[in-house]
């Protein structure tokens, strides 16, 4: 993952990493959070390291000796120790006498496997580098192997180009268990390795579009400076712009350009989320002038690759409980386009995609009963992997959501204290909590509902933007991050990325009334029902997506509300609060 420290001492049965300054006499702050990361990487990726004691020490040369001491977290990973050259002995000697798990031995250490759990930008930049996705994921038996998913896939477009025929398949996976880490895959290795394809990964996600490509194009700049290559910002960005794209500049230019497209293989993240036809028809005649256009966004896009004379091969990805905006077109409409308009394309799937969390419509669970589609097993992705300490999260959160107290206690159960998960009525604990758990560069964040309007009171604006690049990617001295908890992620800003901590704040817009959900929309100065079925399934998949964003752990925070406040009494949240409480989730003391 290009984290490298500069030197590993195995001796007195603990690990001590080691971070060099030649000639410094200062200890800064990214010195001191370069080898608290790479410590805290050893310990959750590195099998040897899982029980081990680690000491993070960083060695100023220049620096006068510094007094020391030595703090254990309840991991076994010391707090970062700064010494100048001459401690080094001092603080071997002391460590020696601490109490430990388990004593680790160099050889064992040594021979022991390395299995990270990127974030999907490390992961992004990892591919772009023309590394493969068994180098930067899991491969363990207890974790859905990304590598079946990729090697179907590569051999349903290998088949397609070899026998000139035209493909499309669909790809589920529970939220964060890797297809948008597959879909990178796949767009970064059929462009390295398969000339003439030019694969490209298209979203509909603003955001994560926008982020993926700035995180390429920093990293490749920095690349450049220290390969002695002066790369330019422009360059960079120009460069990625061909591996990751917007599908509506994608769809955009192809609306003008009547030729074969560009690229034989295009994936397309999040393919529920593209447009219905009543949809797609009132933003063309709108905002593009086009008042005869009367198709779904998934018939357009078929019919832009099905211009090829040849071959190509369309991969869609489709989350589970991922649709959260209106006009979404869910997996019927590809159903439909390929039924009615483009029955000579062949059909792979998922053998999930007939489940409801996948396929809402009635009309698309019997299009899937279709003889023509070829059902594979190795098309879905079971297990999330974003985090890599709760796989299970997903099954807690779908049990939260269904109001099932049972099922989410057993599910929590299954966590154990891997993940933390903590239930506040105090924002600024939920805050100072995060800011304990957090070690290194591991990024914190606040996220709530976009319906989450009266959390206002509370310090919480959701009208406020973020500016995604910056509250992504910066550290944590810039205001406009997510370290600072002051401005906070919507499901539309967070959906396909991710935190290491996150504070999930809970409006009335989502409230749990006598053992059932009820849905609100906050519409001038009062909460108005929500009837509608499909926005009411919006509004729980917007929870959803908030809910599975954090790697590591998360805090819960439900407002007590206001007596003096129509718009947010107390009953507004606390049998929402007792509800979660009584599927296990501790209160933080």
């Amino acid at each position: 993952m290009g984290k490298r420290a500069d030197c590993i001492l195995v001796t007195e049965g603990i690990v001590f990493v080691i971070e060099f300054k030649v000639g410094s006499s200062a200890f800064d702050r990214h010195a001191i959070e370069q080898v608290y990361d790479y410590s805290l990487d050893l310990k959750n990726f590195h099998e040897g390291s899982h029980a081990a004691t680690i000491v993070p020490v960083l060695i100023a040369t220049n620096a006068n000796q510094v007094d020391f001491d030595l703090e254990l977290g309840a991991d076994g990973v010391a707090a970062p120790i700064c010494i100048g050259r001459s401690g080094l002995g001092d603080l071997v000697a002391q460590a020696a006498g601490i109490p430990r798990e388990q004593s680790v031995s160099s050889p064992d250490w040594e021979a022991s496997g390395y299995k990270p759990t990127p974030t999907i930008i490390e992961a992004a930049q990892a591919l772009y580098k023309s590394h493969d996705v068994t180098e930067i994921s899991r491969s363990d038996a207890s974790a859905k192997n990304l590598r079946a998913t990729s090697d179907r896939i590569a051999e349903i477009i290998g088949t397609s180009k070899r026998d000139y025929k035209k493909s499309i398949c669909f790809v589920t996976g529970v939220p964060g268990a890797g297809k948008t880490l597959a879909g990178l895959n796949i767009a970064a290795s059929r462009a390295e390795r398969h000339e003439n394809e030019n694969a490209v990964f298209l979203s509909g996600n603003g955001p994560l579009v926008t982020v993926l490509r700035e995180a390429l194009a920093r990293d490749k700049v920095e690349q450049g400076k220290i390969g002695g290559e002066k790369i330019s910002k422009k360059d960079a960005e120009r460069e990625v712009s061909l591996f990751v794209q917007n599908i509506h500049h994608f769809r955009d230019h192809y609306l003008s350009d009547p030729n074969e497209p560009f690229e034989h293989v295009v994936v397309f993240d999040e393919a529920q989320r593209a447009w219905t036809t009543d949809q797609a028809s009132k933003f063309m005649q709108a905002k593009r002038g086009l008042a005869d256009f009367d198709q779904s966004e998934p018939e357009f896009l078929i019919g832009v690759m099905d211009r090829h004379s040849e071959w190509c091969t369309i991969v869609c990805l489709i989350g589970g409980g991922q649709e959260i905006n209106t006009g979404e077109a869910g997996l019927g409409e590809w159903l439909r386009a390929v039924e009615n308009r483009f029955s000579d394309w062949e059909v792979h799937a998922s053998t999930l995609l007939e489940d409801p969390h996948y396929t809402v419509s009635q009309d698309a669970v019997e299009l899937l009963r279709s003889p023509k589609i070829t059902k594979h097993e190795d098309l879905h992705l079971s297990v999330s992997m974003r985090s890599f300490r709760a796989e299970k999260l997903s099954s807690f959160v779908s049990s939260v959501l269904d109001g099932d107290v049972s099922s989410a206690s057993y599910a929590l159960a299954s966590l154990g204290d891997r993940y933390p998960i903590l239930l506040t009525r105090d924002l600024a604990s939920a805050k100072n909590w995060l800011n304990g758990r957090a070690r290194g560069s591991e990024r914190t964040g606040l996220v709530a509902s976009s319906g989450a309007h009266r959390l206002r009171p509370e310090g919480i604006h959701i009208k406020s933007a973020i500016d995604p690049k910056s509250w992504f990617l910066n550290d944590s001295q810039d205001v406009r991050s997510s370290y600072y908890l002051e401005d906070v992620a919507t499901e539309f800003d967070i959906q396909g990325l991710e935190l290491d901590w996150a504070g999930m704040c809970w409006d009335a817009d989502l409230r749990m009334v006598d053992g059932s959900w009820q849905f609100n929309a906050f519409k001038g100065s009062k909460w108005q029902s929500v009837k509608s079925s499909t926005r009411q399934v919006y509004l729980l998949n917007a929870y959803r997506v908030l809910l599975t964003r954090a790697r590591q752990g998360m805090i819960i925070f439900v407002p007590n509300g206001d007596d003096k406040d129509p718009t947010r009494p107390p009953a507004f949240y606390d049998q929402t609060y007792d509800f979660l409480r009584g599927c296990g989730i501790p209160e933080l003391k």
